[in-house]
């Protein structure tokens, strides 16, 4: 079998460089979820155990042609053999005390919320809010919403209730529920209340 050299790597830019790494995890990735050895998969693909070793360890570019015969020996598309090159993962920083001010349905009884970031990818979204409670009510509104949420108490205490049930909540406590059953805090306890609210939306949130 003969194998054609490719291009030195130092004639090479750094998105050359970057392809190369990708093939090499995703290469080694597939065959070792195979149960192939490097000497069993270069058989399988046509080209020596040599060239298989440089492709994995990104120490050689891959023709097309041998991208082809890879992706053949491996069983998967041509495509598989290049994911995660040029993803791009969103992330949000909020600085202490810039979170954005909302307005939301518990304002009016003197609930603060403070926007902490909102992801939205493709399948999915996520809204966090830290919630600060100042005044004593006698009547809180309550919520419902898709998604599943997380609180998390970092002062105070109060009673949240969720469908039929009742939960006190002391700094350090955690509670995750359903979204869609109707829930809020039910009795104030010791103010300040301060707390994080996270909200994990599906593929399709309605509100």
């Amino acid at each position: 079998m003969a194998d054609h050299p490719e291009p030195a790597a130092d004639s090479q830019n750094t998105d050359d460089k970057a392809l190369e790494r990708v093939i090499a995890v995703r290469a080694r990735e597939y065959r070792q979820a195979a149960g192939l050895s490097v000497g069993e998969m270069a058989q399988r693909v046509g080209i020596s155990k040599a060239m298989l070793s440089k492709i994995e360890n990104a120490q050689t570019a891959c023709s097309l042609t041998t991208l082809s015969r890879l992706a053949r020996g491996l069983g998967v598309p041509v495509t598989a053999l290049f994911r995660g090159l040029d993803d791009e993962r969103e992330a949000v920083f909020v600085p202490a005390g810039h979170g954005a001010r909302i307005v939301r349905r518990g304002t009016r009884v003197g609930h603060e919320y403070a926007q902490l970031g909102s992801l939205r990818g493709s399948h999915k979204r996520m809204d966090a809010l830290l919630v600060t409670l100042t005044e004593s009510s006698e009547v809180f509104p309550l919520f419902q919403h898709a998604g599943t949420e997380i609180i998390y108490m970092l002062e105070g205490e109060m009673v949240y209730g969720h469908g039929k049930s009742s939960y006190t909540l002391r700094p350090g406590d955690a509670l995750q529920f359903d979204g869609e059953a109707p829930h809020g805090p039910e009795t104030l306890v010791e103010l300040p209340i301060r707390f994080l609210t996270v909200t994990a939306f599906g593929d399709s949130p309605q509100h």
